[in-house]
């Protein structure tokens, strides 16, 4: 088994090694976004995204097998030599392939008809939009045969092949994205063909590292009656929860669309995009974690495994609170500098998407852990039932009370608050972890971090928001500088402060 220090040493250099791989993919996907908006126009960007939305939807088919197929394969590592990965592998492949019809099917016929009748689409633009369908369903079925490969690697905590392979990926699409602007065709219909392409070609390249590096990553497929009867009821219970995921993104997104057309949708998209950088900051750390935590429960290690659920949810906080407050602060000028033309609403929805991922940073942790115990069915059924509920609300405001498009984030919010509360009350107990632990380890410490952070907050956006970007860049440092303090002093135990001074003076040392 391996010892304590020898695990948290793979977590730090995984971690590493995928805030390399964000700092690259979130430089690159701003600076695409920017450009694909002036290539796209506000109208055509807003298509797009509610379009390939409607595809996403049918993402938690996937995500259940997918989350199914990950944990099957990192609990079979964690036995050791009693584990048969490569069984599990090999079964997970023809699952996903079955799958992979299944959804071709629903795409084809339920998505088809949704697109093209029910969606609010300039009339002009509806040939694009379906061209822009299609593609995306041919993306989505790529990325579905991806699944078992991505998994492995992860399984497997080679996170460096997965860094490489997604900037690889990202510089793949920037060229893409480039080159739209040098094409006079239909540039909606050639982006959505050439993301496409990129996407056949990362799915080949993660199919070659695995077969050349994991001799369970054999060709052969095979059905195993019992193994697969395991999976998918796996799958099936996650479903609940994967479908309400899908239905609080795609969904909200497609009401936004049905209440106030797609200009509304491209400010969405782009506050998405700010949310998908800003969430990367706890979600490699989280990514680095996951598979200790699994591993961990295999081996019957539940004090170390409390340990790594209690302080990866405390550090995931205080992770987003470096990036969300300058953010926070400099939306408009970030925002107008990364975009120049800014869609109407996107500075209330990027501030509120921020919102959403300090409070998504909690919850990691503790889904890992559910999960990797296996009985996820009442978790499933509770968590599912409470996250669905987002959409009805939404509409039933929207359509009765005549709310903002702003408020339907604030309806999400709530509804995501009580439904952590309710996750640490099933799953804590499960592993054997005291629910008091949540309060005491997780919540106090976030809590007193959270109020001098947010009076500091208050003095910058009142007396130092900016207009230059010089005036930015001193703004963020001073933010991140207060933030660092407030977390080391007051956010970190005796104990951690200790370690990371005893940390600092080796690396320094070695420096000399």
């Amino acid at each position: 088994m391996s010892t304590v220090a020898e695990n948290n040493k793979r977590i730090a250099k995984n971690t590493v090694l995928l805030y390399i791989r964000m700092i690259f993919l979130m430089g690159v996907t701003l600076y695409s976004s920017r450009i694909i908006l002036k290539a796209l126009g506000v109208v055509d960007f807003g298509i797009y995204n509610v379009v390939g939305g409607v595809v996403t939807m049918l993402g938690f088919l996937s995500s259940s097998l997918g989350g199914a197929t990950s944990r099957f394969i990192t609990f079979e590592l964690g036995r050791g030599s009693e584990g048969d990965v490569g069984k599990v592998f090999r079964c997970a492949v023809t699952v996903h392939y079955i799958m992979a019809i299944i959804a071709f099917v629903l795409a084809e016929t339920v998505g088809l008809w949704f697109v093209m009748e029910k969606m609010v689409i300039p009339a002009n633009r509806m040939t694009a939009a379906f061209w822009v369908y299609q593609c995306s369903v041919v993306t989505f079925i790529v990325s579905i045969l991806s699944v078992p490969y991505n998994a492995l690697i992860i399984a497997h905590e080679r996170m460096n092949a997965f860094a490489y392979i997604s900037i690889f990926e990202a510089l793949a699409k920037l060229a893409v994205v480039v080159l739209l602007l040098w094409i006079n065709s239909d540039r909606l219909i050639l982006y959505a063909a050439l993301i496409l392409v990129v996407q056949v070609v990362i799915r080949i390249l993660y199919s070659v590292y695995c077969n050349r590096h994991f001799t369970e990553s054999s060709a052969r497929w095979l059905w195993n009656k019992e193994l697969s009867r395991r999976i998918a009821v796996y799958a099936g219970w996650t479903t609940n929860g994967y479908l309400a995921i899908v239905g609080y993104t795609q969904g909200i997104n497609i009401l936004l669309n049905l209440f106030f057309g797609p200009m509304v949708n491209a400010a969405r998209g782009v506050a998405v995009q700010v949310q998908s950088a800003v969430s990367q900051f706890f979600g490699n750390f989280q990514m680095a974690v996951r598979p200790q935590i699994t591993k961990l429960y295999a081996q019957g290690d539940m004090q170390y495994m409390h340990t790594l659920i209690l302080n990866s949810s405390r550090y995931s906080f205080y992770l987003i609170l470096l990036v969300a407050l300058p953010i926070f602060i400099n939306t408009e000028y970030i925002l107008q500098l990364w975009l120049s033309e800014v869609p109407e609403h996107t500075v209330a929805f990027t501030r509120l998407m921020i919102l959403s991922c300090m409070n998504e940073a909690f919850k990691g942790p503790t889904i890992m852990a559910i999960h990797a115990t296996g009985d996820i069915k009442k978790f499933q059924i509770i968590e599912g039932t409470l996250l669905l509920t987002v959409v009805p609300v939404a509409y039933f405001f929207l359509k009765y009370a005549h709310i903002s498009s702003e408020m339907v984030f604030v309806v999400y919010l709530i509804i995501e608050t009580i439904t952590q509360l309710v996750r640490v009350w099933i799953v804590y107990p499960r592993v054997q972890l005291a629910k008091r632990k949540y309060l005491t380890d997780v919540l106090i410490p976030a809590f007193k971090v959270t109020i001098p952070i947010i009076a500091i907050g208050f003095i910058l956006y009142r007396y130092c928001a900016t207009s230059s970007f010089v005036g930015l860049i001193g703004n963020s440092l001073l933010c991140a500088l207060s933030t660092l303090l407030i977390l080391f002093f007051v956010g970190l135990r005796k104990h951690e402060r200790l370690m990371l001074i005893e940390k600092a003076k080796c690396f320094i040392h070695k420096c000399r």
